[in-house]
């Protein structure tokens, strides 16, 4: 008898994670046997928790990585492929015949969340990226990859913006928060990968209606839902996209890969993240 495939989310905390409640929904929705566990893993456990996985005593396909252990998936997988190369850093593991393969899912669920609820959101040039913390590497490479001519990466310390800069060629710029008006002058996109008015800091006025017609703007938080950055694009008038399709776009690939179907993202499994949300505020 075969055993069900198993798989898992793995960080520290992991407490917080809305992953078991997508994947348990795709499962029961599609009648699958199968599992999907949280599983809370310390940073010095880590390693041997990949050995026990790549040998099968742990029993699972595969599963999600999270914080903190994005990087450190890059030091233990077997096989890396070029986006998770690309950005040091992965969030989907699958073993092989005894060998951890590893890809990095973010900048394909921020796209494809942007396709399914702003259709035709990328036909400008210029876009302006909020943040240079590690999630803006997922955003900014699908940019670039998704044809943008130019990317301003904008941040409080503009050093790290220009780290991140360089990882990208010609295409990507940084700047300091001082030029975030200008730039946002005649931008087609905008999105917010940093934790401004989460944290406690004062959250920057910002004119969205001197973007380009047809300009979107997005978040990549969605833990609130609506941030203080869509609150003010939506009252200035402008056409917004929360962060919550990312999160279920990005489970997508994992998914297909150790259960053998590609699930569809709904208004279902988006209601019920929405209420767990809900539940903890």
């Amino acid at each position: 008898m075969t055993t069900p495939p198993a798989a898992f989310v793995v960080g520290h905390p992991i407490g917080h994670s809305r992953s078991p409640i997508i994947h348990g929904h795709w499962l029961k929705k599609h009648g699958i046997a199968g599992s999907y566990e949280a599983l809370d893993v310390a940073q010095h456990d880590f390693s041997g928790f990949l050995d026990r996985l790549r040998s099968g005593e742990a029993g699972f396909v595969g599963g999600n990585v999270t914080m903190p252990h994005k990087e450190a998936a890059m030091r233990g997988a077997d096989e890396i492929d070029p986006v998770a190369a690309r950005l040091g850093a992965g969030n989907t593991l699958w073993r092989v015949d005894g060998r951890l393969h590893l890809t990095n899912t973010d900048g394909y669920g921020f796209l494809a969340n942007l396709d399914q609820r702003a259709p035709g959101w990328d036909r400008g040039e210029r876009a302006v990226v909020l943040g240079a913390g590690g999630a803006s590497r997922a955003v900014i490479d699908a940019l670039v990859e998704r044809g943008f001519d130019r990317v301003d990466i904008v941040n409080r310390t503009v050093e790290r913006a220009r780290e991140i800069a360089g990882l990208f060629g010609p295409e990507a710029a940084a700047h300091g928060m001082e030029e975030l008006s200008s730039l946002v002058r005649s931008a087609d996109f905008f999105v917010n990968t940093s934790a401004l008015g989460l944290d406690g800091s004062d959250v920057p006025s910002i004119d969205f209606t001197s973007m380009r017609p047809g300009a979107v703007v997005t978040d990549i938080v969605y833990a609130p839902l609506m941030t203080p950055f869509l609150k003010e694009a939506k009252a200035q008038g402008l056409p917004i996209v929360d962060g919550l399709g990312m999160l279920l776009h990005q489970a997508v690939p994992g998914f297909e890969r150790w259960f053998g179907l590609r699930p569809d993202v709904t208004e279902e499994v988006r209601d019920l993240v929405i209420a767990d949300l809900e539940s903890k505020h």
